[in-house]
């Protein structure tokens, strides 16, 4: 997938997408958009518009094609555009839309590492005014190998199908020794753990030698957590570092449990 994190001094003209979210509060992103934002940010909302929220898929569940098709085209958005993504910096949320952008085959779209602070430093311009763009309409190819459902992962935990599975979670969370959100503890039978916020630093996120030397560049990883957020900057840190055979299980803990059987404990 090539490069996907940009330093905020690094930005130059393109669109730019506010996706500022807080999972405890979930109109501050909302609220911090309208008081401020990167001058010609739009800002998506994570469960209006990065989720379908009627589905059961688990809590956070991904939209039909169709609806991201319209989100993208409500927004203005162009197949070339050069796209920048950000929210409040060392947070899953750019990801979780830069991961639904690449799904729809867009060539240069970038998550900034940062975030708003970081744009701001760099000395771009905000503002509390809202930009509005021209409808537009897109045929787009679908990167289907870049997604899995949950009838995918069976296939994994069955040994039908070979590949990793990786946990996003905390370790304690994986080990099944506390589970503050879902019913079940545990994790998906097979699964290997990689805690997402290992990744950050400060208000960045970086790959580190725990991550890289954990898997094999050629082997299919298949990246999950609790209901799809947090898996997907461990999933982009993989992209940049040069993983390509990525996927993500958007459903994740949260869409497997309602069918199946969990693990507790370590994997190796």
């Amino acid at each position: 997938m090539g490069k996907v994190f940009v330093a905020a001094k690094d930005v130059k003209e393109g669109r730019f997408i506010d996706t500022r979210y807080d999972l405890q509060d979930r109109n501050w992103g909302k609220q911090a958009f309208q008081n401020c934002h990167i001058q010609g940010a739009i800002h998506w909302d994570l469960e209006q518009d990065l989720s379908e929220m009627t589905k059961s898929e688990g809590r956070h569940p991904m939209p039909s094609k169709e609806q991201l098709q319209h989100l993208f085209e409500q927004s203005g958005l162009n197949y070339d555009d050069i796209i920048y993504i950000y929210d409040q910096g060392g947070a899953p949320f750019a990801a979780r839309a830069w991961w639904m952008l690449k799904y729809a085959n867009f060539p240069n779209v970038y998550i900034v590492n940062g975030g708003f602070e970081a744009l701001k430093e760099a000395g771009k311009s905000v503002t509390a005014e809202k930009s509005n763009y021209d409808v537009t309409d897109l045929v787009l190819g679908w990167n289907d190998a870049i997604y899995s459902n949950r009838a995918d992962v069976k296939n994994i935990v069955d040994g039908v199908q070979k590949a990793v599975l990786l946990d996003a979670r905390s370790n304690e969370r994986y080990r099944g020794e506390n589970e503050p959100i879902d019913k079940v503890a545990g994790h998906i039978p097979t699964a290997k753990n990689f805690d997402w916020e290992q990744l950050k630093q400060g208000s960045e996120l970086h790959a580190n030698d725990q991550l890289v030397e954990k898997f094999k560049r050629d082997e299919e990883i298949v990246v999950y957590c609790g209901s799809g957020v947090t898996a997907s900057p461990l999933y982009a840190i993989l992209a940049d570092s040069g993983y390509e055979n990525l996927k993500l299980y958007v459903g994740s803990y949260s869409d497997w449990i309602t069918q199946y059987e969990v693990e507790t404990g370590e994997n190796q």
